[in-house]
């Protein structure tokens, strides 16, 4: 474990929680670290919801199948961050979603259970660990409405553009790489990869946009863009 304390000292769970206390905090926990290959499923929908995962290395991704089999990307994690963490507080008894490897990746798992409820040691670190927690999930609840945002627009034309003008403004500069590649932006716009990409080719004719696979550069304002 003590590998991976300088990641899990920046992670949001462990926020002001002293470095020198996460090997024994995790102990407590009962912490795993699990590898996992690329594309291969770390949680799996229809499984019970008790764990919190962490990314230590390599990277994941949130996603949603309908009944015919078409996938959507909810979110996309990287090193240190969470996922899990709301359907595991919630205690469903049947995952929503799946969660998949985006290449070869160290996760690490801690049951739910061990950090809201205090063990009989009575470690002070745990009315830290749940309200680091409930600021996780408020915080992804943001990003979640985010999503809805973009995926609510009628076109693919605006929510491929609604989503490019939120990377802008994350990155605080007209050029920026996405973490998706043509297939996964898709994926989490919602549209046909297709139908995204058309859209993609008239906006680099019209003088919109510049872009190279991942890296994209916006051309003009938001509210030019019709």
């Amino acid at each position: 474990m003590q590998e991976f304390v300088p990641l899990l000292s920046r992670c949001t769970l462990f926020q002001n929680i002293r470095q020198e206390d996460l090997s024994p905090m995790l102990s407590c926990l009962g912490a795993r670290v699990t590898t996992v290959k690329k594309n291969q499923l770390i949680m799996r929908e229809g499984e019970p919801a008790r764990s919190v995962g962490i990314v230590l290395s390599g990277g994941a991704q949130i996603i949603k199948e309908d009944y015919y089999g078409n996938r959507s990307i909810v979110a996309r994690i990287e090193p240190g961050e969470l996922f899990g963490e709301s359907f595991a507080c919630a205690g469903v008894d049947a995952l929503p979603v799946s969660v998949e490897a985006t290449a070869d990746s160290q996760i690490m798992l801690i049951n739910c259970h061990r950090i809201t409820v205090s063990c009989t040691n009575a470690c002070g670190f745990h009315s830290r660990l749940i309200y680091n927690l409930l600021q996780v999930v408020a915080t992804k609840n943001l990003i979640f409405n985010q999503k809805i945002e973009i995926t609510s627009k009628r076109t693919t034309r605006e929510k491929l553009m609604t989503y490019l003008l939120s990377q802008a403004k994350a990155h605080n500069s007209s050029s920026f790489t996405i973490p998706y590649d043509r297939q996964s932006l898709a994926d989490y716009l919602g549209v046909e990869r297709s139908a995204m990409s058309a859209e993609i080719g008239k906006l680099r004719k019209e003088g919109i946009l510049e872009c190279d696979k991942s890296r994209f550069k916006l051309l003009i304002t938001g509210q030019e863009v019709q």
